[in-house]
């Protein structure tokens, strides 16, 4: 069951074709122009020879060519895999070998890496510019393909085809979680039971969905902060475009949450996806700051501020939230516990009355927290497990028939995704997020998850960010160690820092290092980066980088 996504886009552009499709900065595409757009693009890559099966890497900063990229590939069936923009050459090559790539495109700033490693990527048949900067002779710049190319015909389409997301690759390679169309659109069962529909797997019933969201006023305008590569922007845009929504990005390289208020306002968009409090924190001071200045922004369009995969603190949230109920705004805030490998393994929607735990969620409808050998962990039993979601789930990884297996398991007879987040349950049913196993610290046989004592550090109020690690230690095995950045103007003592979490963490799990940094590296993504953390812990405590 469900639909390709390029044929429900399709019915989109047929039937709502002068509505706003994507807009970046002052660049705004109606569904038409959007379609014909990509099916230009199309053209140029199925010319090359690229079609069902292939894949298509978007090294792109947000933007309106990122989505159109998308689109084009799913015209052809073939598979849009993103890449880190962030990434150096080394990094860039494994990743485009690793997806077999047929096509690149990629931004501007990036030519140079891409040219120190293209002779080895003999896979790539077509690399695409995009930017207004010099396009070099191996590439095509992507407004001349499309200034130059007719569309391409539609065609027949299965629900089978994918998208590729490939995960961050903070604590190992990045691997390609491959996401069929029928999976993607089976997210939307929540958000379609409410209108009395079924998951729709023909473009009268796409259509029929669509008129029914304009009945109800509940067609989406999301502004995607968070980059469109990490999985809360890139499923949401998919999301919102498939139900006849648009999708806005900011024109910053970097996070501007001024730029943010503003471009909400202009645009009045109805939904905000961001990722935790790397993103949130600096949103609330820009708040604060325009209600000093006696210059607040206008909230009112706002229904939601959505974030996925990292901690969101409760005070932050609070905070947003205090803003917008000041202004008399519905505004909630949705904490999705999701990954690259699931969505809906817990959720959390805070709307400022009386929430006031951070990683405490609510259970998914199709969720469930197990051991490590499969056995369900009963509510209130204070026995931890893994966090693991069925339903429409991805098939895998990408070329990789081993973390497949590892990650994607059967447990009662039913084949769930298990990336290895750690929790427990209450005897509320309420689930408490420990955190991921692969970076967990064991100290004196005791196993203690980073996430936990993050959580406990960022509600002092001298931290601003912290990342949580562990260092040989000779005594202990690993000593847990918090790489923090401060507040401006605090200066605390290690032993204040430490003080600080003792009514709230058990004793192994206290620092036993502290290492100050001016500011705490995060991918573009907003999640932690444990290889920076840990090299820089290691360097500040004089261990040797071997």
């Amino acid at each position: 069951m469900g639909i390709n996504l390029a044929t429900a886009w399709e019915v989109v552009a047929d039937n709502h074709g002068d509505r706003l499709a994507a807009q970046h900065g002052d660049v705004a595409r109606t569904w038409t122009e959007f379609d014909d757009r990509a099916a230009r693009l199309a053209a140029a890559l199925e010319a090359d020879g690229i079609g069902a099966g292939d894949n298509v890497a978007c090294a792109l900063y947000n933007g309106n060519e990122y989505l159109e990229a998308e689109f084009a590939a799913f015209k052809l069936r073939a598979a849009p895999c993103n890449v880190n923009y962030r990434y150096v050459e080394n990094e860039l090559a494994y990743l485009i070998d690793n997806s077999d790539a047929k096509a690149v495109f990629f931004d501007e700033t990036l030519t140079e890496r891409f040219d120190a490693v293209r002779p080895q990527l003999t896979k790539v048949r077509r690399w695409v510019h995009v930017g207004d900067g010099e396009c070099p002779d191996w590439a095509d710049r992507h407004e001349d393909i499309i200034a130059a190319s007719m569309p391409a015909a539609r065609r027949d389409r299965s629900a089978d085809d994918l998208w590729i997301l490939y995960t961050g690759g903070t604590t190992g390679h990045p691997k390609g979680v491959m996401w069929p169309h029928a999976s993607l659109v089976g997210l939307t069962a929540r958000t379609l039971a409410p209108l009395g529909v079924e998951i729709p797997s023909t473009p009268q019933e796409v259509a029929t969905i669509l008129s029914l969201l304009d009945s109800f006023g509940a067609t989406p305008r999301q502004l995607a902060a968070a980059p469109l590569m990490h999985g809360t922007s890139g499923i949401g845009a998919i999301f919102t475009l498939f139900t006849g929504g648009a999708t806005v990005t900011l024109t910053g390289r970097s996070f501007d949450p001024h730029e943010l208020w503003e471009t909400v306002q202009r645009t009045e968009c109805s939904l905000i996806s961001i990722v935790g409090d790397v993103f949130c924190r600096p949103m609330v001071e820009a708040l604060d700051e325009a209600v000093e200045a006696g210059t607040p922004y206008d909230l009112r369009a706002v229904r939601s501020v959505t974030s996925s995969g990292v901690m969101w603190s409760q005070a932050i949230k609070d905070r947003l939230l205090a803003h917008a109920r000041a202004q008399e705004s519905p505004l909630v805030t949705n904490d999705s516990l999701g990954a690259s490998e699931g969505v809906g393994f817990a959720g959390k929607e805070s709307t400022g009355d009386g929430d006031t735990e951070t990683a405490t969620f609510t259970l998914g409808p199709n969720a469930a927290v197990f051991t490590e050998d499969g056995q369900r962990v009963e509510a209130g039993s204070g026995e931890t497990g893994l966090l693991a979601v069925t339903g429409p789930i991805p098939l895998g990884y990408y070329g990789d028939p081993v973390k497949t297996a590892e990650t994607f398991r059967e447990f009662e007879g039913i084949r769930w995704s298990v990336p290895g987040d750690w929790a427990t349950i209450g005897a509320d049913g309420m689930v408490t997020l420990l955190g991921r196993g692969s970076v967990s610290i064991n100290t004196g046989g005791e196993k203690v998850y980073p996430e936990e004592v993050e959580e406990a550090l960022k509600a002092l109020p001298e931290v601003v960010d912290c990342n949580v690690v562990g260092v040989p230690d000779p005594q202990w095995g690993a000593a847990v160690t918090a790489v923090v950045e401060l507040a401006d103007g605090a200066d605390p003592t290690d032993a204040d820092l430490v003080d600080g979490l003792r009514a709230s963490l058990s004793g192994y799990k206290l620092p036993k290092n502290i290492v100050r940094v001016d500011s705490l590296f995060r991918s573009p993504n907003g999640k932690s980066d444990y290889k920076w953390a840990t090299r820089t812990a290691l360097d500040a405590l004089g261990f040797s980088k071997e």
